[in-house]
């Protein structure tokens, strides 16, 4: 850009050309600053705000009135403390300043340790780096590390698992000197012994010096623990066997830990010792050796995070605040396809910021998944994952993706964000061949994996917000709920459509009438909107995002609906007389209703998306389906859903009035974002006229 500055004509032409882009560029710098700052103020006012009692209570236990730092005797008498030897020397001098300033002092001290630590993982990345990735990579690990379910705990416990990471990064990626950088690793691992698989990364890539500057640092640093502390050394090393024993319960499901996740499969004994031991050796052969490979690619900071989740695994213990190594394998690159670049990114986010009951749901045979799913996630990172070489051709330049050309719209400033645009199906060039045509329909749509994902977390935090909009209880919210019932049920006695208690006694007294409705609402509420998704991924994957962005909208305008208006349902009126047809008899007497409303938030009936969702399927069917009978079939499913609604006692006539709104703004929405539906176009190959100068 100087260059161009200083040159004229053409090239000054340039420059100014290049200007309002670098504008952006420093505006949306600033924004992701802000957005950076923001979390960081969040992060600290949620740790300071918190009782003494309950904020920074792995440092109270150590360093407070009667904390194990200021025992005489051994600092595992009370098995609290579980940190090193080490780590417990270099505490005690601070033991009487940690006291003084326990909670301002320790937590932004641990908060400059995570943006220092946002830096340095940004400064890390691998070449080539365009100058957009190097401008904005800070301000998003940072942001992605005060996310993060590590940070938040460390800076919620008093934790001091941050450090050892730090230590390693600059060890790696800071200091100048092998030594100097050995003998931070060296430090790091007298802090969390299992980050002595760094020597041999460093020994197998060549850095040597620095290996053998950490196993000394390592050394030293222990054997000056063990003079100062031998009892506590032995208790340590010795009867704790590097730290197992101390703190929680070594299966409990905080430990992501291969040793953890044996013992939450019943595993226990020699047997359970044996598999262990086998089991990690093989994780940290296999994860060493990909780590050299990486390391010898120039992806150095992959290297670091697949040498740490390795460390992940084999360690007997590894709690939620010391699984930051996950995070740091974001940077590794999978996928050919540029569609496939985000699915480990998102996953890894996901993973590692959000509790584990949101990414799977709660069922009994997904419970050893669920339970586990961080430590998979490093398992993976270390041993499965098929991350990029900087060599192949992919790495910089994935194969593009084919959108479906725009159609025009009727309003100049439609659409308001043109890059969400609609991929088209893709044909694989190896996937011509004959004899594999099943497979082309499974690899030329959207990554179903992210799909999945993607809906999994948005049903969770659907789930989470329902609860919430009455603080977290039924009874918290059941007089206003019930208060916003008598306001509907007057609204509908003014427009003369209070029909609620007359459909219900109707039906209940016609028996197999009674029983189709009671299945058609339990039964068709999740199925129909799942099959018509799967039917449009599978054979229109264009129409797939017109309908999956619409019907993201609608639920996300039900939440707000179900935020600002929380609404008892006819059937848990009491003074109405609604039989509840599905769900048995309520007794009104229990706060809570029961066992049944204790679960979810029985009182997010506006909108509703019962009969919201079948809309949205009859309007998609209509307009998607070839024959006629389809599209009829398609508008008949939300009548079959409004008569069920309501003659359950489940939803009131406005009920389904707001699912319809909420529709029709998800439909709107899609149209001002994206533009309007590119109809018209195939599901198969030969017709894709952009596609295929895109493979080439």
């Amino acid at each position: 850009m100087a260059d161009a500055q200083h040159s004229g004509g053409a090239a000054a032409a340039l420059g100014a050309a290049a200007d309002p882009v670098t504008a952006r560029l420093h505006a949306t710098r600033l924004g992701l600053w802000l957005i950076a700052g923001t979390l960081a103020i969040r992060q600290v006012a949620a740790v300071l705000t918190t009782p003494r009692g309950s904020r920074l209570t792995d440092l109270e236990t150590w360093v407070g009135p009667s904390g194990v730092l200021h025992v005489k005797g051994s600092l595992y008498e009370s098995t609290q403390f579980t940190g090193t030897p080490f780590g417990g020397l270099v505490l005690k001098p601070l033991t009487r300043a940690a006291e003084q300033a326990l909670g301002w002092g320790w937590t932004f001290g641990t908060l400059l340790l995570v943006v220092a630590l946002g830096l340095i993982a940004a400064r890390a990345l691998p070449d080539p780096v365009g100058r957009r990735t190097s401008l904005l990579a800070a301000p998003v690990a940072i942001s992605l590390l005060m996310l993060s379910l590590p940070v938040r705990n460390a800076l919620r416990l008093g934790q001091t698992s941050i450090i050892p990471v730090l230590l390693v990064l600059l060890g790696c990626f800071v200091v100048r000197g092998q030594r100097a950088g050995g003998a931070l690793i060296g430090l790091a691992a007298a802090l969390q012994p299992t980050v002595l698989l760094f020597v041999p990364l460093l020994w197998f890539t060549r850095r040597r010096r620095a290996a053998v500057s950490s196993a000394v640092t390592f050394a030293v640093c222990t054997a000056l623990a063990w003079a100062a502390m031998p009892h506590d050394s032995y208790t340590y090393w010795v009867h704790h066997v590097a730290g197992v024993g101390l703190g929680g319960r070594a299966d409990a499901l905080a430990n992501q830990s291969l040793h953890g996740a044996l013992l939450r499969l019943g595993l226990t004994g020699p047997l359970e010792t044996g598999l262990f031991l086998l089991l990690g050796a093989a994780v940290a052969v296999l994860g060493l050796r990909r780590a050299v490979r990486y390391a010898r690619d120039g992806q150095l900071l992959l290297a670091v995070a697949i040498t740490g989740c390795a460390a992940i695994a084999v360690s007997p213990t590894t709690w939620q605040h010391q699984l930051l190594w996950v995070l740091l394998a974001v940077v590794g690159r999978v996928g050919r396809r540029a569609s496939d670049r985000y699915v480990w990114p998102v996953a890894v986010i996901l993973v590692i910021t959000l509790p584990a009951q949101m990414m799977l749901p709660h069922m009994a045979v997904l419970n050893p998944l669920r339970d586990n799913v961080v430590l998979l996630a490093a398992l993976a990172a270390a041993t499965a994952v098929p991350f990029l070489s900087r060599a192949s051709e992919h790495y910089a330049s994935p194969v593009p993706t084919p959108y479906a050309p725009p159609v025009p719209a009727r309003f100049r400033r439609v659409p308001l964000l043109p890059f969400l645009r609609r991929v088209l199906t893709r044909p694989n060039l190896l996937l011509r061949v004959p004899l594999l045509p099943f497979l082309r329909r499974v690899l030329t749509r959207p990554n179903l994996l992210l799909e999945l994902l993607l809906i999994r977390v948005t049903y969770a935090a659907y789930q989470q917000v329902r609860l919430a909009a009455t603080g977290g209880t039924i009874s918290g919210g059941r007089a206003r709920a019930e208060r916003h019932g008598d306001e509907i049920l007057s609204i509908e006695r003014f427009l003369h459509i209070d029909i609620e208690h007359a459909v219900n006694h109707a039906v209940v007294k016609i028996g197999w009438l009674r029983d189709f409705f009671d299945f058609y609402y339990e039964s068709f509420h999740f199925v129909v909107p799942l099959t018509v998704l799967g039917v449009l991924y599978w054979r229109r994957p264009v129409d797939y995002r017109w309908a999956r962005a619409a019907l993201g909208f609608a639920t996300l305008l039900a939440l707000v609906g179900f935020w600002l208006y929380p609404l008892a349902p006819p059937r848990l009126m009491p003074a109405l007389g609604i039989i509840d047809t599905v769900h048995g008899v309520q007794d009104f007497s229990q706060p809570d209703y029961g066992t049944l409303t204790a679960l979810t938030n029985q009182y997010a009936a506006m909108p509703s998306l019962h009969f919201g969702w079948s809309l949205w399927c009859g309007v998609v069917i209509a307009v998607v389906a070839p024959k006629w009978w389809m599209k009829a079939l398609g508008l008949l499913h939300p009548l079959c859903t409004v008569s069920a609604i309501v003659a359950t006692g489940n939803h009131w006539v406005l009920d389904a009035v707001g699912g319809a709104i909420v529709v029709g703004a998800g439909f709107g929405l899609t149209y001002l974002l994206s533009g309007p539906r590119a109809a018209g176009v195939p599901a198969t190959p030969e017709r894709q006229p952009t596609a295929e100068p895109a493979l080439r």
